[in-house]
């Protein structure tokens, strides 16, 4: 605030910095008038994150959002702390929200079903959801650095025991951690009031040029670096750091007792009693749901499977239609197979799924116009060139979007069903025979899916 008083006058120490010689840069000319250096004064303290701003409350608000949200946290936590004491209350198990939300309480009623959900659904599905942001920073920033990213995410899938994963996962929080805090030192990059601009804009003898050096997120002066993308980095590391809460709290007798267990056993029950009510008959609105889960979502997965290949007419479209073809021709037989064979089918429909999204990113900054028609990578990242311009250019639609990448992205998220307790209701259905066990929401199609 003091920065915007009257008395303060940035023009009298701001910098204004030479325009260099044509052959002692790499940018064009119309980039020249561009570039932070060169367009105007700098102003040293806007590297600080001070500005001159009008209205003063338009330049506060971002703080004063913060401020209200903390205070609305604290209140809340004092309000229920009060309730507590005054009614001589514990607090609930396993940092629940629902008291009748547990493990026990699951299979009553369409209710309880909710309320379990709304203590418990992370614990259940928390790392299909860091899988689900892993993907998303991909498809958001479309970049050098993502590439890292998809090397985290085959490493994570290759485990396929969840036991693997949670030993492997304290190193990929720390990897989130260190990662961000570099690409935020990127998007800072060094004081534009030092007239000095980044080495590989020096000479026209550098081959790159801004598509290049924004695929590759490096600092530049023309075209900073996008750090609203660090807001899908950050989500990214929270899930995961809450996953990591979770593989510690799986472990404790106190969650298996109120959440249940997870686990990836695939063993069926053998002369055990089954815990879960026969569902077949449908006797409530949750067995109902039940049993469309367990007998359509196999079909819904094969029409996702189908869309995402016909969406764009691409070599990698090519693979989609024939895994769904696949699939199409042993019908529900394949459901009757060995759970384990099933699971190969789908971690090869996952690792195929990776390997199109880590081929986009690598082939986006393409100039060859057979690349470009074959993998169909028309305008797959914005800002890399004129998408118009371009389409004209190479004679090929000129349409918007993300070139189909986040269609691959839902891909492996359509079988995703009620698989924590998966084993326990196909037991049932396959002990009273009245409907085929069909798992597609069994099949944990993140391997390191829970169950319970």
């Amino acid at each position: 605030m003091l920065y915007q008083l009257k008395v303060v006058s940035p023009h009298r120490y701001s910098s204004n910095c030479t325009e260099p010689f044509p052959n002692s840069t790499n940018l064009l000319a119309t980039e020249i008038n561009q570039s932070v250096l060169y367009r105007g004064p700098v102003d040293p303290a806007n590297w600080f994150g001070v500005r001159k701003g009008f209205p003063n409350l338009g330049y506060i608000q971002n703080h004063l959002q913060i401020l209200l949200l903390l205070t609305f946290e604290a209140v809340v936590y004092r309000r229920q702390e009060h309730h507590r004491r005054q009614h001589q209350l514990a607090p609930l198990p396993a940092q629940a929200v629902c008291a009748e939300g547990t493990r026990q309480w699951l299979d009553r009623d369409l209710l309880s079903c909710l309320k379990y959900f709304i203590n418990f659904f992370f614990y259940k599905f928390g790392l299909e959801i860091c899988f689900l942001m892993a993907v998303n920073v991909i498809g958001q920033r479309m970049n050098f650095m993502v590439l890292l990213h998809g090397c985290w995410l085959v490493a994570i899938l290759t485990r396929r025991h969840r036991r693997v994963i949670a030993r492997l996962w304290p190193n990929y929080c720390l990897f989130l951690t260190l990662f961000l805090l570099y690409q935020y030192l990127l998007c800072l990059g060094v004081p534009p009031a030092l007239c000095m601009d980044y080495p590989w804009r020096w000479s026209q003898a550098i081959p790159m040029n801004s598509a290049l050096i924004k695929w590759l997120y490096l600092p530049d002066f023309f075209r900073a670096p996008n750090s609203t993308n660090l807001f899908s980095d950050f989500l990214l590391l929270l899930c995961a750091s809450q996953q990591w809460q979770v593989f510690a709290a799986e472990r404790t007798e106190e969650w298996q007792r109120v959440a249940g267990t997870n686990t990836d056993r695939l063993e069926p029950l053998r002369g055990e009693p089954n815990p879960v009510p026969n569902f077949i008959h449908c006797r409530s609105y949750l067995d109902m749901l039940k049993v469309a889960v367990f007998r359509y979502l196999f079909w819904l997965v094969l029409v996702v499977v189908f869309v995402t290949g016909a969406t764009r007419i691409s070599i990698f479209g090519l693979g989609y239609l024939l895994a769904c073809f696949y699939l199409l021709l042993f019908g529900t037989s394949l459901l009757r197979k060995d759970t384990r064979a099933q699971l190969v089918l789908w971690d090869c429909l996952i690792l195929y799924n990776v390997t199109v999204i880590i081929s986009k990113n690598m082939l986006s900054v393409s100039r060859f116009c057979w690349v470009i028609q074959l993998f169909s990578l028309v305008c797959t990242v914005k800002g890399y060139y004129d998408r118009e311009l371009r389409a004209a250019r190479l004679g090929l639609p000129g349409t918007d979007g993300p070139g189909g990448l986040h269609v691959p992205c839902v891909c492996p998220t359509a079988p995703q069903g009620l698989h924590h307790q998966g084993p326990q209701w196909a037991q049932t259905a396959g002990t009273w025979g009245q409907a085929r066990p069909t798992p597609a929401g069994l099949i944990p199609l993140f391997r390191g899916g829970a169950q319970s």
